[in-house]
């Protein structure tokens, strides 16, 4: 299907990954029974108030999904996915994808300015929002929205006291359809899995984000070679409590459970007693975090209060770890701390479970997908030598081939063969295990000498009262800028 604003492969590039089965031909909806044909009766997704086996997920998938085409949605169409770590975005997701709708993703914390943004970018028929989700009343953001967006037609509330002119998610998840009836309506709506399946927004300090395009093939490729590299498999019970609106938690966590029927356990809670209470009573063995929540679950004066011991792998990304806090983690948890990098953009990097110390404890380790390009760049687009600094580029199966509708930013991020520039400073070893160094416009430039950000910061964070640190340069007459932190 052609999906105006999206950059295709290059088409002996995708027939390549195709051949080398770097791409499985599969969508995510596939990615689901698949898992669902294998495991049906054993336990899938669990909530603070259900729990539900595979089965009964790929029932109510399969209800939502049918009921949306019948609601008036094409495929090809996008729709808004704005929800917290709630089972109803797991089963919401899927029920997208097998519908042959395109999702946009939002976090509950996104404002009313930044969804304008990105409905004005993605012009979604729909959106699948709560009605109020703690001190949030989404209703007069949605109006605010709709003034906005002529083209947003249908609002799906979750929660209570649903008005009138909006569907009802339990309305759509009620069971009143013969299954065969569902089968053969979704077979006719399943996309292909070259076609676009969501649109990420960027993160970053670049202003409004932007929408990152990302196919069913494409998309699976990080799925899977992700949960290869740090060890998913169906055993494995994973404990969803990173915001579940970022990719890390939909790709490190929802994602790869599925692709290996691992139990997805959701918590809408990050205080350090809620996520010790969950690893305890649910046997949790690994789960998706950032520094800053792992830093305060290491942290909590009651840890040693909760038996932990089921805990195995703590996948952390989207900010650098300090080699002090790994170290912590490990010693007071027991779990293996695995770095990370990653980008809604596709590029994926991250330390093995059974690497060696110091490369969890230094370095963010290899691509995932062995497949995919990983570089450095000097300021001329050169490829820099082994350990040598430069701007991290990455291109391959894994990765996005550009913004969607927005050709001024991907001539400026891509290079001329391709690949994408990630704005990160990094060196490569003769190993390929790649350090961060820093992002390129977290130079600060005091008196003419280039002070990296980063570097202050991981010396800031070594101090134990600090729990957040931010530096940036601030103008000054005399060195031009100074460091502020």
């Amino acid at each position: 299907m052609v999906f105006e604003g999206f950059t295709p492969y290059d088409s002996d590039a995708a027939k390549l990954y195709s051949k080398q089965r770097w791409w499985l031909g599969l969508t995510l909806g596939d990615m689901l029974d698949k898992t669902c044909d294998l495991y049906p009766e054993r336990e899938a997704l669990v909530g603070p108030e259900a729990r539900y086996t595979w089965s009964e997920v790929r029932q109510l998938v399969d209800q939502m999904a049918y009921n949306l085409l019948q609601e008036g949605f094409e495929p090809g169409d996008t729709v808004l996915l704005q929800l917290p770590n709630w089972p109803e975005f797991v089963i919401s997701y899927f029920a997208l994808q097998k519908a042959g709708l395109v999702m946009v993703l939002l976090t509950v914390n996104h404002t009313a300015r930044e969804i304008a943004h990105l409905s004005k970018l993605t012009r979604p028929r729909g959106w699948i929002v709560p009605s109020k989700y703690r001190k949030t009343n989404f209703l007069s953001i949605i109006e605010q929205v709709k003034r906005e967006n002529s083209n947003l037609e249908k609002v799906i509330l979750v929660g209570h006291d649903v008005p009138p002119d909006y569907l009802n998610l339990d309305d759509l998840l009620k069971p009143n359809t013969d299954p065969a009836v569902i089968r053969a309506a979704l077979e006719k709506a399943r996309p292909d899995p070259g076609d676009v399946c969501q649109i990420l927004p960027s993160g970053g300090t670049t202003g409004l984000p932007k929408g990152a395009p990302r196919t069913h093939n494409d998309y699976i490729c990080n799925i899977e070679y992700k949960s290869l590299a740090w060890d998913i498999n169906p055993t494995d019970t994973c404990l969803v409590v990173a915001t579940v609106g970022h990719n890390l938690a939909l790709l490190v966590c929802v994602g790869a459970s599925v692709f290996h029927g691992a139990k997805i356990v959701m918590q809408d809670s990050t205080y350090p007693e809620d996520f010790c209470r969950a690893v305890q009573d649910e046997k949790i063995t690994c789960t998706g975090l950032v520094p800053t929540l792992i830093s305060r679950i290491v942290k909590y004066e009651k840890l040693t209060d909760f038996d932990l011991t089921s805990l195995q792998k703590i996948y952390v990304g989207a900010a650098n770890s300090p080699p002090e806090l790994v170290r912590e983690v490990e010693e007071k948890i027991g779990a293996r701390y695995i770095n990370a990098f990653g980008m809604v953009e596709g590029p994926v990097c991250q330390s093995r479970p059974d690497d060696p110390v110091a490369v969890r404890f230094g370095t963010i380790g290899r691509p995932c997908c062995p497949y995919d390009h990983i570089v450095t760049l000097d300021e001329n687009g050169n490829k820099t030598s082994s350990g040598v600094e430069g701007e991290l580029a990455a291109k391959g199966p894994g990765v996005f081939t550009g913004y969607f509708n927005n050709p001024q930013a991907n001539q400026k991020e891509f290079t001329l063969d391709g690949y994408f520039r990630t704005g990160d400073l990094a060196t490569i070893d003769e190993n390929g295990r790649v350090r961060i160094t820093g992002r390129i416009k977290d130079i600060i430039i005091r008196g003419g000498e280039n002070i990296a950000a980063r570097d202050v910061e991981d010396a800031i964070s070594t101090y134990s009262k600090v729990e957040y640190v931010a530096a940036v340069g601030m103008p000054d007459p005399d060195l031009g800028e100074v460091v502020c932190a």
